[in-house]
């Protein structure tokens, strides 16, 4: 609607005719404090996950340590050690860009669930290392071949792709495998020491 300004300036009186609409916007201040705690509310569940990404790791595998079994629960993104039923030490992990579900052939992106061992290392990885589990196992490749598909193959657990170690625990924000399990460089180098070929894995949704 037209609002008449008037102003006073050097040398004289004049009128200054101003056109200004008044935005649907400025009637609405509740409107206003509700995006304003939107936007904080999301700013506070940020920090939260970050500084949870980001706490400190616990302390380091006793050198010589030995697991004989290795946990991993999906659903907590939680890869553990064990000796003799004993906790060693937790880690956090990422999962296939699918983590829902058992793995059930090859190119779904899943993690499987089921058990296995490790049957194989390689220490010259894309991912700085890894260790191989070896899945498919029996019942993996009978479902498989009931459902005439292809299982798939190649599932590890490694640390991060090459060239990118530096993101180290903020990998952890996403799901980002094929369906391998991922922690960060440094947690593989110990995992490696620690887990020899043999050694049980179970993988629970």
């Amino acid at each position: 609607m037209p609002v008449r300004v008037r102003s006073v300036i050097p040398g004289g009186r004049q009128t200054v005719r101003a056109r200004a609409t008044v935005g649907r916007w400025s009637k609405r201040p509740y409107l206003w404090r509700q995006l304003a705690l939107v936007f904080a509310a999301g700013g506070v569940v940020v920090f939260a996950v970050l500084a949870s990404t980001l706490v400190r790791s616990s302390p380091p595998l006793s050198p010589g340590v030995v697991a004989d079994k290795v946990l991993i629960e999906k659903t907590a993104r939680r890869l553990t050690l064990l000796q003799h039923g004993r906790v060693l030490k937790s880690y956090r992990v990422s999962l296939g860009r699918q983590p829902e579900g058992s793995k059930r052939q090859e190119g779904d992106y899943r993690t499987p669930e089921g058990l296995y061992v490790i049957d194989a290392r390689t220490a010259r990885s894309r991912f700085h290392r890894a260790l191989h589990i070896s899945y498919p196992n029996p019942l993996d490749t009978a479902q498989a071949v009931a459902r005439r598909v292809c299982p798939g193959g190649d599932i590890m657990i490694h640390g991060i792709r090459n060239g990118f170690g530096w993101v180290g625990r903020l990998h952890r924000l996403v799901d980002w495998t094929q369906g391998c399990i991922a922690v960060t460089d440094a947690e593989i180098e110990e995992i490696w020491r620690a887990v020899p070929d043999g050694t049980e894995v179970e993988i629970r949704p």
